[in-house]
């Protein structure tokens, strides 16, 4: 079988080399001022220009990100603005607008372009006017199940498809949401997302004064007591009305601004806000290799370098197994357990699961849960300078990851900054050395659990 390109995010320099290091065949940043992430990037033009060259010389390749759907404003400045980007010759140019496309198509004919996932193509009549258009590769919505991405492949066999297999899920079709604008006046579409569905809300009771407005009322809520109470009363009317406290109004609150409180409304639908579970797919790399699909992507400009390395990492293993016609390595999920994540879920790729289906998800070893600890620095004279991220201590199981393998040590003894033997590395910021051998620079840290820890 052909291996599928893997395509890491990248929203540094350094991310995108430990991508490289770890596996990726290509990457993607994006200039602030047009892609999606307009915050926490450092790529302008200068770094843009440095990760293309570095691509090249190292035989992958670099898209650059421009899937803004713009305003006036901005489209007024585009052309101008890309020029001195195309002459640094990308791989690709990832779009969603379609007028832009069609300048760039205009004044850049020789320019491949992408379609992003912000244009939301869902069936094959979509990606066959895409490639009318002169687009070499689609990416396809996030909504779709696998039986459909291989139904579009049987169809359309000379276009690129590329999927996201890894990283947040949004609540909105394909990312198009107006939470934040709605929220903070941060614009999702125009790359100020400020993640509003993922924050941690609490909801309040509200209170009708006798001008008819809503104010709040501090309530004791209790989930299973709600559920009772509105199962019986559910019952009660036969299931045929709609129960009261449906058509009140509620007011939440964000964490970590408590004295703010927003509205919110119910209907028959349910409520409009919600935290999505974020996307891992690697139990399906198999069958997304052997339906052809020509590029896995993970999602993350924002994430850590950490998060880079291990998913380039895992889906390395993935793709190189389905390839080869290896079974798929249950082990690798819980190697993801160890990065940040609100719950996983393989989006709708596979919305029915059956008794015979294979049982990955609760079935998979969780011998090895793990934390990102530290990162090595330099090592000299048998010792590694640690950068610590979260506390370990002597004694504990660390697993060394590097791009020519991963090794698992238990550590044996610690100093300090001053070089005094320590036995603890209280956290962030610090930093201590830790016994190593040479070969193992720029290498991860990640300490595994215990059994009494992860039965906790």
């Amino acid at each position: 079988m052909k291996a599928p390109e893997l395509l890491l995010p990248a929203g540094t320099l350094d991310k995108m080399r430990a991508a490289y290091d770890f596996g990726a065949d290509a990457v993607y940043a994006g200039q602030p001022r047009y892609s999606l992430r307009a915050r926490n990037n450092e790529f302008k033009l200068e770094q843009i220009g440095q990760g293309i060259i570095e691509a090249h010389q190292r035989g992958k390749k670099f898209f650059v990100a421009s899937n803004i759907l713009p305003h006036n404003a901005k489209v007024k400045t585009y052309l101008a603005d890309m020029e001195p980007v195309i002459a640094m010759k990308p791989d690709a140019l990832i779009m969603a607008d379609p007028g832009l496309i069609m300048m760039v198509r205009e004044k850049w004919p020789e320019q491949v372009i992408h379609l992003s996932v912000q244009a939301n193509t869902v069936n094959y009549a979509g990606v066959k006017f895409w490639k009318s258009m002169g687009l070499e590769r689609v990416i396809l919505s996030r909504e779709m199940s696998l039986d459909e991405v291989e139904e579009i492949r049987q169809l359309c066999p000379d276009m690129e498809l590329e999927v996201f297999v890894h990283g947040a899920l949004c609540i909105a079709y394909s990312g198009r949401c107006l939470l934040s604008g709605y929220f903070n006046h941060r614009d999702p579409n125009q790359g100020t997302c400020t993640n509003a569905c993922r924050w941690d809300y609490k909801m309040n009771d509200t209170v009708e004064d006798d001008a008819g407005d809503v104010k709040p009322q501090v309530i004791q809520f209790d989930f299973n007591k709600a559920m009772e109470e509105a199962n019986q009363s559910f019952a009660a009317c036969g299931g045929a009305e709609r129960h009261p406290a449906a058509d009140k109004t509620y007011l939440i609150a964000e964490q970590s601004r408590p004295d703010e409180l927003m509205p919110i409304l119910e209907d028959e639908h349910g409520t409009y806000i919600m935290n999505s579970k974020d996307l891992r797919a690697v139990q399906h790399i198999d069958r997304l290799t052997k339906i052809g699909v020509d590029s896995l992507k993970i999602e993350g400009r924002t994430k850590s370098l950490y998060y880079v390395a291990r998913t380039a990492q895992v889906y390395r293993q993935a793709i190189d197994d389905a390839v080869a016609g290896r079974p798929f390595n249950p082990a690798l999920l819980a190697d993801l357990d160890g990065l940040a994540n609100r719950g996983y879920t393989d989006g709708f790729y596979q919305r029915h699961y059956t008794h015979e289906a294979q049982n990955y998800l609760d079935g998979h070893s969780k011998a090895k849960q793990s934390q990102f600890v530290g990162e090595v620095i330099s090592i000299k004279e048998g010792w590694a300078k640690i950068e610590v991220k979260n506390r370990f201590a002597v004694g504990d199981q660390l697993e060394i990851i590097h791009p020519s393998g991963n090794r698992i040590i238990t550590l044996s003894a610690m100093r300090d900054k001053s070089g005094n033997p320590c036995t603890v590395a209280a956290g962030n910021g610090v930093k201590i050395s830790i016994p190593m051998e040479e070969g193992f620079e720029k290498s991860l840290i990640s300490r595994l659990f215990t059994e009494a820890e992860m039965a906790a």
